[in-house]
C-alpha cells in the first residue's frame, strides 16, 4: 500500500492567511484523500476555520506557531526573527525532520527562499536554488526557470537549471526526454550575454540523456510553447513572469470593456459566451499557482500570496505530485549522470574567448 503524502502547510502566510489556506487543503483531499497535514500556525484563527473542514481535521495535526512572516518583511529580518517560532519557519522544518514530505507556503517569496534555504540546504551540485513556475501556452503548459530566486547565472547554474527543470518536465508532462530552450536575445548563436552562450554550446556539446536541448529561445516562444522547459537566470524569468501576468489582466480588462460597450457588443458575448468562458478558464491564474523551488534537499511549494482556496489548492497540488512522483530523486539522478565535468563550463568560456 502506498503511503500517504505528508504536506505541511504555513496557514499564515500570503494576503489571506488560514481562510484560504485550511479551505484549500480541503479541496486538495478531495482530490487526493491520500494526503495528510501538519497544518502551523496560531491557534485563535486556525483551530475554528479547522473545525468547519472534519474530514481535513480527522488527517490533520496543528502546530501552533507564535508569529507569522509579514509579506513586507526583508528577508534577512525575517530569518532572524522568524527562525524557530514562525508559521513559515515550522513547515519547511518540518521537511527537514521528515515529518513532512512537502512544505506549501502563500507567505514573503525572499524570506521563503532564504529560510528554506538555511534550513535544508542545497543538494549536491547545486549552488544556488531555482523557482520554477508552470506557464500556460498555446500548446498547453511549459516549465520556465528561474522566475526571481538568484538575479544572474554563469554558465554552469544554467545548465544545472535546464537538468533540474527537465527532471521536473519528466513527472509533470510525463515525456523521457523533455526539450529545453535556453531564453536569449535572439537564437543565433552568435547574439547573447556570453554565460548564455556558453550554457548553450555545454548543453548542445554534451547531448545530455535526460533532455532534448533545442537551442535559443525567445521571449514569444515562452506563450507558444515551442518547449517544454525554458531556462533563464532569476532576474529575466522574474520580469517575464510579471510582464505575462500583467498582460493577462489587461486583456481581460480590454474585453469586459469591449463587451459592455454596446448592446450589439452584450449581444456578440452571450453569442460567444463558450468561448469566452473557455479562454477565461485557460487564463485563470488559479489554474498553474504553485512555483517549485528546485535544487534544496527538500520540497517547497511557493503559492501566489493574493490567490483564493481554488488556488492554493492548486499549489497543494504541485507539491503532491512533486512528492508522489519522486521529484527528489529525480533530480538527484540528473544531476549525477548529466552534470559536466568541472572543466566543462571553463573549456565552453574559453571557447567564446
Amino acid at each position: 500500500m502506498t503511503r500517504p503524502v505528508r504536506i505541511a502547510l504555513d496557514a499564515m502566510g500570503g494576503d489571506h492567511g488560514p481562510s484560504v489556506v485550511i479551505p484549500g487543503a480541503a479541496l486538495t483531499l478531495v482530490r487526493h484523500p491520500d494526503s495528510q497535514f501538519v497544518i502551523h500556525g496560531q491557534e485563535s484563527l486556525c483551530l475554528p476555520l479547522l473545525d468547519q473542514h472534519p474530514q481535513l481535521k480527522a488527517v490533520s495535526t496543528f502546530v501552533h506557531a507564535d508569529v507569522a512572516v509579514r509579506m513586507d518583511d526583508k528577508p534577512s529580518q525575517a530569518l532572524r526573527q522568524g527562525r524557530w517560532k514562525s508559521s513559515m519557519w515550522r513547515a519547511i522544518e518540518s521537511v527537514k525532520k521528515g515529518e513532512a514530505d512537502v512544505a506549501v507556503s502563500a507567505g514573503n517569496t525572499g524570506a521563503l527562499m532564504a529560510m528554506a534555504k538555511f534550513c535544508l540546504r542545497t543538494m549536491a551540485h547545486v549552488d544556488r536554488p531555482a523557482i520554477a513556475a508552470m506557464w500556460p501556452t498555446m500548446r498547453g503548459e511549459s516549465i520556465v526557470l528561474d522566475v526571481g530566486a538568484t538575479i544572474g547565472a554563469d554558465a554552469r547554474h544554467l545548465v544545472d537549471l535546464a537538468i533540474m527543470g527537465s527532471a521536473m518536465a519528466q513527472i509533470v508532462f510525463d515525456i523521457e526526454r523533455p526539450t529545453v530552450g535556453l531564453l536569449n536575445v535572439g537564437v543565433e548563436e552568435i547574439k547573447g550575454l556570453e554565460e548564455v552562450k556558453a550554457a548553450g554550446r555545454i548543453l548542445k556539446d554534451n547531448a545530455f540523456p535526460c533532455m532534448t536541448y533545442a537551442g535559443f529561445v525567445e521571449g514569444d516562444d515562452i506563450g507558444k510553447g515551442t518547449v517544454d522547459v525554458v531556462v533563464t537566470e532569476g532576474f529575466a524569468g522574474n520580469i517575464a513572469l510579471k510582464t505575462a501576468e500583467g498582460t493577462a489582466k489587461q486583456l481581460a480588462g480590454y474585453l469586459r470593456g469591449a463587451m459592455s460597450r454596446t448592446w450589439r457588443a452584450k449581444l456578440g458575448y452571450l453569442l460567444a459566451k463558450s468561448a469566452f468562458d473557455l479562454l477565461r478558464d485557460k487564463m485563470d491564474p488559479r489554474k498553474v499557482n504553485g512555483g517549485v523551488f528546485l535544487g534544496l534537499d527538500g520540497v517547497v511549494i511557493k503559492s501566489h500570496g493574493g490567490t483564493d482556496a481554488t488556488g492554493f489548492a492548486t499549489a497543494i497540488d504541485i507539491g503532491y505530485d512533486m512528492v508522489r512522483y519522486e521529484l527528489m530523486s529525480k533530480i538527484r539522478a540528473s544531476l549525477d549522470a548529466n552534470i559536466p565535468h568541472p572543466g566543462a563550463v571553463a573549456r565552453g568560456q574559453e571557447t567564446q574567448a
